[in-house]
Formats: C-alpha cells, sequence, structure tokens
C-alpha cells in the first residue's frame, strides 16, 4: 500500500511541475505513465506536439511502430502495470530547425530516481534514441546510435537499446536490415515473457 500511495503522490507532484516552463512555448504537460508494477521501463526523447495536445504518450505514429516493435496492442502497451513511460523529457521541448528540440535537461535528474526507486518489478528497460543511451549507459555506449542497438548483448538482460521509431529513420532501417531481421524478434520474445 505504501509503495502505490507513494506512487500516486509521485504523481501529482510531477503533474504540477512547472520548471521548465519558461523555456516550453507550449507550455507545461507532463506526460508519463507507470506503477509500482511495472514490468518494463520505456525511456525515449520527449513528447512530440501531437502527445502534448493528447496527453497520451506515444499518440502518433512512432508509437504505432514502436508497438509494432514489442508485438503489442494498445491496450497492452497503455497498462502501466506492464509498460512505464518515462521520458527523458517529460514536456514537448517546442521545434527546433530540424525537427523537435532535445529534451530539456532538467527533467531526468528532478524526477527520473525518484520514479526508478519506485519501480518495485522491473524486468527491462528500453532505451530509445541518444539521450536515454547515453544517459543510462554513460561510457558504455558505443561510438554512435547504431554500434549501441548493434551491441544490445551487452546491455542485456537489463536494459535494450533502441533508435527512435520515427518513420523519419525509416531510412535507417533500410541501412541496417538486422535490426529488423535479427533484433526484433528476440525483443518480441523477451517482453513476451513479461507480459502476463
Amino acid at each position: 500500500l505504501y509503495s502505490y500511495l507513494f506512487m500516486e503522490a509521485l504523481k501529482k507532484e510531477i503533474a504540477a511541475c512547472r520548471i521548465c516552463e519558461p523555456f516550453l512555448e507550449a507550455g507545461c504537460r507532463p506526460v508519463v505513465s507507470f506503477s509500482e508494477k511495472s514490468k518494463v521501463i520505456i525511456i525515449g526523447q520527449a513528447p512530440g506536439r501531437r502527445v502534448h495536445e493528447s496527453g497520451i504518450p506515444w499518440d502518433d505514429k512512432s508509437g504505432e511502430n514502436l508497438r509494432a516493435w514489442l508485438g503489442v496492442n494498445a491496450a497492452t502497451f497503455y497498462d502501466p502495470d506492464i509498460f512505464a513511460i518515462v521520458p527523458m523529457g517529460f514536456c514537448y521541448p517546442g521545434t527546433g530547425k530540424s525537427g523537435d528540440l532535445p529534451p530539456r535537461k532538467e527533467c531526468a535528474p528532478q524526477w527520473h530516481s525518484r520514479i526508478l526507486a519506485g519501480l518495485q518489478e522491473v524486468q527491462l528497460t528500453l532505451l530509445i534514441g541518444q539521450y536515454a543511451q547515453r544517459q543510462y549507459l554513460g561510457e558504455n555506449s558505443k561510438k554512435n546510435l547504431t554500434e549501441t542497438v548493434r551491441c544490445y548483448q551487452d546491455y542485456w538482460p537489463q536494459y535494450f537499446p533502441l533508435p527512435h521509431p520515427s518513420p523519419r529513420n525509416n531510412i535507417w532501417k533500410r541501412k541496417n536490415p538486422w535490426f529488423e531481421t535479427d533484433l526484433l524478434p528476440l525483443l518480441k520474445e523477451r517482453i513476451k515473457l513479461l507480459i502476463p
């Protein structure tokens, strides 16, 4: 009961967070999802404009692609007792010259350790994109994202590095066919084992 109450209080605190407000063109709307029973943590970048508007994490084409990679439907994906969704930045950072701006740097140090401390049953952490990989793999990251993802076994069984599932990365997928033929079947198998 204590951990449930702790996590519910933490969600309220996050929802009220305004640390980055002066820097956010669209204002604050933290988008996270977790419960003390979450089995898999998804650490991505930051919500895009569409997610900012709906308040639903991964509520876009990238989310559709991610669910296909994991082999799960939306009901499973949005069950916080299975998946915790804890991005590097909880709010939409705004648009830059070539897509969305990077996640705000204030967010992860403020919230991640407190959320992770309350997750009692985590079996796997998905690190999506370079920001999450740098934060959690540190010096164990390879020279670039492609090599980090290719060497996923170096981080097994705790972490599983992935590229971002954005449609913009279709070129990357074509250049790296091993990702869909070799790596995704293993990821789906692992996720299947963790779903009750």
